[in-house]
């Protein structure tokens, strides 16, 4: 097997430059999540509902952009392989984009604001799309191995948790007035800085396989993105995504509202104490269930850690009021950040596994397709839990006037905002678990299915017994006849 860029190599070192973009991923939204609307509402003075569609309207956006920059993907021949070219072009544009939704404009009409950060969310969400769709394909086209990903998914998880400390606590401390727009553009330019050099670190410490690059047209995106729906493995898989992150996206997103509105905390640290717990909770979490998921499987981290978070969120029900105590507060969030830990760590290693399955069901590899869904399902997990907080604030009553002015929200409203906090987060916690039950891919069926496609290339002589031909149409969601047919991926894209 030939390859771009580095000679595989699985120590930690590499480990560590292959997660390094993650930091990213799993950073920038932490800070969008957190203080973008906060920004906007607190900082200019935009209509909470109207400041929380604009992250919903640039998912509008995404569902033309990512299916595209899938489909590009698997189509470009690059020297240095196209999705690590894409890799260091993305980190680049996301650099540059991340610092533009910082920007404070001259006007004060709300209308020319809400245009103007409209059109820097949308260039925000491309810069992530160049970067994260090749990146997130990247790992099928490194690593054959089912523990070796996951072990490679858990560093990289590591990232995303350490992305997540420092996007959540350094604004903290830059932001100490979250009325002044001038202390988020000090943090944004840091931020952009920082993403920067750790993509480049991954571009330069990453493999791919050279392969024949998939020979389909720009118009077909769309189609050959909604064809991956197909395959009753993704569908899942996107359920288990979109209900994972977004539940953390309510918390994350809810956070400065919860301790401002409701414990009446920020000005006392309350927000450092809490952004603290979660995150180092949740490293700590990374490091205890990564050689859990690799002994078992990656669906059993879910089935364990979802029912953590839900004790850790139901718990502040007891707790949401001003004045209570701040130590069950952070006692019950380091529960939340800790079953968090097993979801992330989770979520990130069954993704590189969608290739395989998708190959099965189309004959054909196309990574970057499939990656380009699940950035597009993450994307949407962000848009829906912004605009959903910015609907539901509206709906409790919020007064952006008061906010502004730095004055206590009505009494009816913090109580609002502790349920949108708690309750929200704990239903989307209980359908994750319903789906991680349901899911069909452990390391088991993932064997047999790189067998079964070992075996329809002519690599494999072995025959396929009726119990691995089950396996095959349990995970796939096909007859077993119908796989691996090049009709049957032409009938798949005409069908989508």
């Amino acid at each position: 097997m030939e390859y771009y860029g580095k000679k595989p190599n699985y120590n930690m070192a590499h480990r560590i430059m292959f997660g390094m973009a993650e930091f990213y991923g799993g950073g920038a939204f932490v800070i969008i999540n957190t203080f973008f609307t906060v920004f906007l509402i607190k900082a200019l003075g935009m209509p909470a509902a109207l400041a929380g569609t604009i992250p919903l309207v640039g998912k509008i956006w995404d569902a033309i952009t990512d299916p595209m920059m899938g489909n590009i993907t698997d189509r470009t021949v690059s020297k240095f392989g196209a999705k690590r070219f894409y890799i260091f072009v993305g980190g680049i544009a996301s650099s540059v984009t991340f610092l533009l939704l910082w920007l404070t404009i001259p006007s004060r009409s709300i209308w020319a604001m809400y245009f103007f950060y409209l059109i820097m969310f949308c260039l925000f969400s491309t810069g992530f799309t160049i970067l994260m769709v090749p990146y997130n394909g990247l790992l099928p086209d490194m690593i054959d191995d089912y523990t070796m990903r996951s072990k490679f998914s858990t560093v990289r998880m590591v990232w995303s948790t350490l992305g997540s400390m420092v996007c959540g606590l350094v604004p903290s401390f830059i932001i100490k007035d979250n009325t002044k727009p001038a202390q988020y553009m000090t943090c944004a330019v840091l931020f952009s800085i920082l993403f920067f050099i750790t993509t480049t670190v991954t571009f330069i410490g990453t493999w791919e396989k050279k392969k024949e690059p998939v020979k389909t047209t720009l118009r077909e995106s769309f189609p050959q993105s909604i064809s991956v729906l197909k395959s009753r493995s993704f569908k899942l898989f996107l359920g288990i995504y979109l209900f994972g992150q977004c539940g953390m996206d309510f918390v994350s997103g809810m956070a400065v509202y919860y301790i401002d509105d409701v414990l009446n905390g920020y000005s006392n640290g309350y927000f450092i104490y809490l952004m603290a717990t979660i995150l180092v909770s949740q490293l700590v979490g990374m490091v205890f269930w990564g050689p859990i998921m690799s002994k078992t499987s990656k669906r059993t981290t879910i089935l364990i850690g979802a029912p953590t978070r839900l004790i850790g969120t139901l718990g502040l029900l007891a707790f949401s009021y001003e004045g209570a105590s701040i130590v069950p507060v952070l006692v019950l969030t380091a529960f939340i950040g800790f079953g968090n830990a097993a979801t992330l760590t989770s979520i990130f290693a069954i993704m590189a596994d969608m290739a395989e399955v998708d190959e099965l069901i189309t004959s054909i590899r196309r990574p970057g397709i499939v990656s380009g869904m699940a950035t597009f399902a993450r994307k949407i997990s962000s848009g829906l839990s912004a605009a959903g907080i910015g609907f539901l604030l509206a709906a409790v009553g919020f007064d952006e006037n008061i906010a502004n002015a730095g004055q206590r929200q009505a009494l009816s409203t913090q109580k609002g905002i502790a349920m949108i906090y708690i309750i929200v987060p704990a239903i989307l916690i209980t359908l994750l678990f319903i789906t991680a039950v349901v899911f069909p891919l452990t390391g088991r069926e993932f064997d047999i299915i790189q067998k079964e496609i070992a075996r329809r290339k002519g690599e494999d002589t072995s025959s396929t017994t009726e119990k691995e031909k089950r396996i095959c149409e349990k995970v796939t969601g096909f007859s077993y006849d119908n796989l691996w047919k090049a009709e049957n991926a032409k009938k798949l894209v005409k069908d989508a």
